[in-house]
């Protein structure tokens, strides 16, 4: 046994690699069954409280699991699955007319750009160098140039260079501005698995599996980015209309005979207590409190004033109470019993964490805070939220319910972050996200942002961004500003948050700098969404394919037949040509085809219908391996070789040929997955890994099965040669 032990892990080892990477497709197949079986009793149940209990309790087992095994199973592509596939294109030609001044344009600038939308619909060309090009063509020679159109700042800098220079940092951030704005809108659809690229300097291309309607797609794709900054209002109000919602699902769950606590107070998905406070206690320790402030103020008067919640003492919240409150609803209770009837008589603020900020002379301080007191004894002043990733689902299915509507103030509107607080996320792998209540009208959009840029401070040097508006624009922010003093204003995109700095001061002149960002890729996310006000580039829609669900499984049952066939042939002539080294061969293609498949599912990669074309190829190309090794050991046979010294010199001269065949194959498919597209990519993806698999088992496995089989003291081995050579 221990002689040939390396040669079974050598076979061993890949297999059981295989079968884990590829267990997580399995376990993914199975739970997307028993959801959509929960999904379709659900639908049949009359009463709506029995039919959400059904979904959340399946959500409260399998949600996790179910989650992490689509984040690791092999992806299929759209033409397998069904879906949509769109190519979107920025309108960088609208964006440069947009960017001059509207009182110098004339009908010279405007034969410029129509001739520049004429030419950059037949060029790839990069659009503002078509754009300059004509403007050369045409504007210069009747005594035009750059300055003569465009906002040129300070007049000391004054240069044409310099506004090709801003051009061209807007065009760049043209297509940066609508992939974020894309991607936001797609998370928020509640699409699987999307993909969304840049190709080129103005398109992005979109595979979105599932997706069968296309015109609300088109619809959502296509709506202008919305920039607006509202009031932030996390106050005592919004703090009793929480409590308010806890009141009410609590009731209505007790009128549900104890259907509705178990699933709102199951503790594998809500926040219980102590992970609650841990988790918040290890948030505020980074929590970012962001100030706008005049760019024009001194040293002094740029000191942000962060809360400091770094010492937030860790304690139960379920019982945190004012000093003056001497009613205890859970007097005389086991721990767990105060646990277990908290999260029942709370199923909507165990979701989330509760703060109350204070501030004093120090700099403040955040306390969490309980909803087990009466609404009255809450204290006045400013409060701060955070939630998890796990309860975030529940969180908003719960908020879009008419009856919890109907709760929260008109004039008000719950909003996240569009993106988890990142040092926690550094620091504990969690995503915890800060949530504000908002007012719901503006107190100004993004129509005034003329300018967006992200730098550094030159006395912190920690990134900040500078943001500019135009002169109606300044005049508004200086009110605004001067009203909202020491307040929070939320910087919103398309209803998500992406930063809640302090007002400082008034600030004048409509020149702005935001500080408190984690690090340059927060700065440049900031930046980059601060545009969608002050840049005009639309997206239009240049392709778009559907895919039905139908297609896409007549597709995979197509591919599979054809594999399928291919394979039996190659295995029927391997047996009856090659006999047992022809079993070798075929255990050996076998486990060939799963390692491609294991692998393709361990990089994310996406299986197509072209990767189905690139597997079939490989299994010829493993075949053709085997056929030089086997009919080389042939050869040594009929030499009068042993059968080991005989299988020795077949692999060995047989060696150079496969890698050299192989490695041309492979450098054709690097070309292809390199500078090709979409399905092209696809199959030069399966074709390289298939490659390698193929080297590895048709070289490395099968020898060792022969040389087990040797070792175990076999004497003939059939290779197809005649039976007097048999040996």
């Amino acid at each position: 046994m221990k002689k040939y032990f390396g040669k079974i892990l050598i076979i061993g080892i890949p297999i059981i690699a295989a079968f884990l990477l590829l267990y997580p497709t399995y376990e993914s197949t199975k739970l997307e069954e028993k959801k959509q079986e929960a999904y379709n009793r659900a639908k049949r149940d009359t009463s709506t409280t029995d039919s959400l209990v059904r979904l959340e309790k399946f959500e409260e087992k399998y949600g996790k699991d179910l989650e992490s095994a689509k984040n690791k199973r092999l992806k299929l592509g759209l033409d397998l699955r069904g879906g949509m596939y769109v190519t979107l294109e920025c309108d960088i030609v609208k964006l440069i007319e947009e960017s001059a001044q509207r009182e110098s344009v004339d009908d010279i600038f405007n034969e410029v750009i129509e001739k520049t939308q004429q030419d950059a619909k037949l060029s790839d060309e990069s659009v503002l160098d078509i754009f300059l090009n004509n403007f050369n063509k045409i504007a210069r020679p009747r005594g035009k140039s750059l300055i003569s159109y465009f906002d040129i700042g300070d007049l000391r800098e004054a240069s044409e260079d310099k506004i090709i220079e801003r051009l061209k940092n807007n065009s760049d951030n043209a297509i940066d501005q609508a992939q974020e704005v894309i991607r936001q809108r797609i998370d928020k659809y509640g699409i699987a698995e999307p993909t969304i690229q840049k190709q080129g300097a103005r398109r992005i291309m979109l595979e979105l599996p599932g997706v069968n309607n296309e015109i609300e797609m088109r619809k959502l794709l296509q709506t202008t980015a919305r920039l607006e900054f509202n009031l932030v209002k996390n106050n005592k109000e919004i703090v009793k209309t929480f409590a308010k919602i806890d009141k009410l699902l609590s009731e209505k769950a007790k009128r549900a005979k104890g259907l509705m606590p178990d699933s709102l107070a199951d503790s594998s998905n809500t926040m219980s207590q102590d992970s609650a406070i841990k988790t918040a206690h290890d948030t505020t320790k980074s929590k970012k409190d962001l100030a706008v402030k005049d760019k024009k103020k001194s040293k002094k008067d740029k000191k942000s004033e962060v809360t400091d919640t770094s010492k937030i003492p860790v304690t139960d919240t379920a019982t945190t109470k004012p000093a003056s409150d001497t009613s205890d609803p859970y007097a005389g209770l086991p721990e767990e019993e105060v646990r277990r009837r908290y999260q029942e008589d709370h199923p909507f603020t165990t979701l989330f964490q509760t703060y109350y900020v204070q501030d004093d002379d120090r700099g403040g301080k955040s306390t969490p805070v309980g909803y087990s007191i009466p609404i009255e004894q809450f204290p006045e002043g400013e409060y701060s939220f955070i939630i998890p990733d796990q309860t975030l689902k529940k969180f908003n299915n719960i908020l879009a319910r008419p009856e919890v509507k109907a709760l929260i103030p008109f004039d008000l509107k719950i909003a996240r972050e569009a993106k988890p607080d990142p040092r926690v996320e550094k620091q504990s792998k969690e995503k915890i996200y800060n949530f504000y209540a908002i007012k719901r009208e503006p107190e100004i959009t993004g129509e005034y942002v003329t300018e967006a840029r992200a730098t550094f401070d030159p006395q912190t040097n920690q990134p900040m961004v500078l943001m500019g508006m135009n002169s109606e624009g300044a005049d508004k922010w200086g009110r605004i500003t001067g009203a909202n003093l020491k307040k929070r204003i939320a910087i919103v995109l398309d209803d998500q948050i992406y930063s809640a700095p302090v007002v400082q001061s008034k600030i004048m002149g409509g020149s702005s700098q935001i500080t408190g960002m984690a690090n340059v890729e927060e700065a440049r996310l900031l930046e980059i969404v601060l545009k969608a006000g002050a840049l005009k580039a639309p997206v239009q829609i240049i392709e778009e394919r559907v895919v039905g669900p139908s297609l896409g499984e007549d597709s995979i049952n197509d591919g599979l037949l054809a594999s399928g066939v291919a394979l039996i042939f190659v295995v029927l002539f391997m047996l009856i040509y090659y006999a047992k080294g022809g079993l070798i061969a075929n255990i050996s293609v076998l486990l060939n085809v799963i390692l491609i498949l294991a692998v393709l599912s361990a990089f994310g990669g996406t299986l197509t219908l072209p990767g189905i074309s690139g597997i079939i190829l490989t299994i010829g190309m493993a075949v053709d391996a085997n056929v030089l090794i086997f009919e080389r050991i042939r050869e040594e046979l009929y030499k009068g070789r042993s059968l080991k010294s005989a299988i020795d010199e077949g692999y060995k001269h047989a060696l150079s040929a496969i890698l050299d065949s192989n490695i041309t194959t492979f450098i054709t498919g690097l070309i292809l997955y390199f500078f090709g597209t979409g399905p092209i990519q696809g199959f030069a993806l399966t074709l390289m890994i298939g490659i390698i698999a193929t080297l590895f088992t048709q070289i490395v496995v099968s020898r060792a099965m022969i040389e087990i089989s040797i070792m175990r003291g076999a004497t003939t081995y059939n290779f197809g040669q005649p039976k007097s050579l048999t040996i």
